[in-house]
């Protein structure tokens, strides 16, 4: 496994931003930079044997520290939504930023960890890059200093390996994802409202207008979530439904089946052949059609639409720290937080 250094631009607070690029012996490679422990480039074959570069995001740090939209970013402390901003641990309240239209803290607020420097290791051997980072007591409103690890490799049959590591010296909550935004057509190709999904799911957790689950998992059969079968990501996109109402579109957790690493999520282009799997460990997957990119420049100055990508962020349920039915993402002190997914790229066999 070769993996190649090159500089990605200067942060505004004058650091030297490095991008690593993790190659396999049959071209394919993704890259990584240590500017928010960011996943910029996924470049696999099509059916043709073409590369495709499948995941949104842009050219130099400039783009990732000017936009919105977190493109291939590692969230934490808390992906997704907390109600209210608050939460309650050990009997003492917590206040965290409202962010998101004065409801919510979305994925911990605005000081996020895809805005900071991450301290890097590299083997070359494993095809591992490592990023280090250091969460100081308060940080974000979160209990405890917390110090991170997370690590990205990438295979000789192309699947991309994230693994998350924490430990904290205060009770505190930890569920961390990954914002990637993908294109199996390629990033910049226009839509995905085509692409095929399959999401093993009996469940999801439906929402109230703010974004916010009612805490109850609700089945997906009779409704536009039910994609236990392939199904088109457009196909009920736009039904008259008060749940695709609240969130302009898809956005919304599965309850995913089964427990431990298992298949979670299937998505395929026929344009291009690739098939792109999600295996995971979590209990849920944070489905997101990009229902509101709005005029993104990405990458080569191409402009980012609604629905250019999609999410699949694995994750504990949204507002799981307040919902005792929820599996909580509470981290004890001393306990070690570890969890994976793995994003492969294939060709979908006839």
């Amino acid at each position: 496994m070769e993996i190649e250094r090159s500089g990605f631009g200067t942060a505004r607070d004058g650091s030297k931003v490095t991008a690593y690029r993790i190659k396999n012996s049959k071209g394919a490679y993704i890259t990584v930079t240590d500017y928010g422990a960011t996943l910029v480039e996924v470049v696999v074959p099509d059916r043709d044997g073409n590369l495709v570069d499948v995941a949104l995001g842009y050219d130099d740090v400039t783009g990732y520290e000017s936009n919105g939209g977190h493109l291939g970013a590692v969230i934490g402390r808390n992906g997704n939504r907390i109600e209210g901003g608050s939460f309650n641990l050990n009997g003492t309240d917590y206040q965290l930023e409202l962010n998101e239209g004065g409801h919510n803290n979305l994925h911990s607020g605005p000081a996020g960890y895809e805005y900071r420097m991450w301290n890097t290791s590299v083997n070359e051997a494993s095809g591992c890059v490592s990023f280090s980072l250091h969460s100081p007591d308060g940080d974000q409103g979160f209990p405890g200093n917390l110090d991170i690890t997370m690590t990205y490799m990438f295979t000789e049959d192309n699947c991309v390996k994230l693994h998350y590591e924490a430990v904290g010296d205060k009770d505190t909550v930890v569920n961390m994802t990954n914002h990637s935004y993908f294109n199996l057509n390629g990033e910049g190709s226009g839509s995905i409202m085509d692409h095929e999904l399959k999401l093993y799911a009996e469940g999801y957790t439906p929402v109230d207008e703010y974004s916010i689950p009612y805490g109850t998992v609700e089945s997906v059969e009779g409704t536009p979530f039910d994609f236990r079968s392939f199904k088109r990501i457009g196909q009920e996109a736009e039904a008259e439904n008060e749940q695709l109402a609240h969130t302009g579109g898809y956005d919304h957790n599965f309850a995913l089946d089964g427990s431990g690493f298992r298949t979670v999520a299937e998505a395929y282009s026929d344009k291009t052949g690739i098939l792109m799997t999600v295996t995971t460990d979590q209990p849920g997957v944070q489905f997101y059609a990009g229902n509101f990119i709005r005029d993104v420049a990405g990458k080569g100055g191409k402009i980012y639409h609604n629905h250019d990508g999609f999410c699949l962020e694995t994750q504990h349920f949204p507002n799981a720290v307040n919902v005792l039915a929820f599996e909580s993402p509470r981290l004890d002190a001393g306990e070690r937080y570890s969890t994976s997914t793995c994003y492969a790229f294939g060709l979908k066999q006839s």
